[in-house]
């Protein structure tokens, strides 16, 4: 995480428990690289399944980048038993998903690693000083919800960052909650009024 953004997103729950929301920490409930594996994995797999026939064709493989050639021939490289690893660890994720479901309502993350980054970038190479291994490890803080279907929502909390930029909270729920996020995020913006507060400049 790059400096500051724990600190606002700390800062938002504070207010939503002001708000009359009980807010508790909760150390990680589950191992990170073994989510990682899983992610990427099924990833690179399906992304490599859609796109692959592109890929193969040589006079339309020109028009992929070159991080969805990266994932295209990582999929094809993935064997029968690592698609069946990474959903075996993606099932194990959704099994203690379920149970932290039955403590808490909704979990709440960063919705980013890092402040806004420059337009003209394709993809941030090091955060805080840790170097990013993929073009997709910046972005790594969206998975626990995506890799087993929760549904999930990012509010705005406000403006930090050496240059004051936005930052958000992912709000994430059990399946099937989706009106629930949706009554807390329109409750919060009811109480914030960020896009009000702070109205873009177009």
């Amino acid at each position: 995480m790059e400096p500051g953004v724990l600190d606002l997103c700390g800062a938002a729950l504070q207010q939503m428990a002001d708000l009359g929301v009980v807010t508790e920490p909760l150390g990680a409930p589950f191992q990170r690289a073994p989510l990682w594996e899983a992610w990427t994995t099924l990833r690179s797999w399906s992304v490599a399944c859609s796109l692959g026939p592109v890929h193969a064709d040589p006079q339309n493989r020109d028009q992929l980048k070159d991080t969805a050639i990266w994932e295209i021939e990582r999929g094809l490289a993935l064997s029968a038993m690592d698609v069946h690893h990474a959903s075996a660890i993606r099932s194990d994720w959704f099994r203690t998903a379920t149970r932290l479901f039955d403590r808490f309502d909704v979990l709440a993350l960063p919705s980013a690693q890092m402040w806004p980054f420059d337009v003209t970038l394709d993809w941030p190479r090091e955060i805080a000083g840790q170097g990013m291994d993929t073009y997709h490890r910046w972005m790594e803080v969206v998975i626990a919800a995506s890799l087993i279907g929760l549904p999930a929502l990012c509010v705005p909390i406000g403006f930090g960052g050496p240059d004051d930029l936005p930052m958000g909270l992912q709000l994430i729920g059990r399946r099937g909650s989706d009106a629930r996020l949706l009554r807390l995020a329109q409750a919060w913006h009811r109480a914030t009024d960020w896009p009000g507060r702070r109205p873009p400049e177009l």
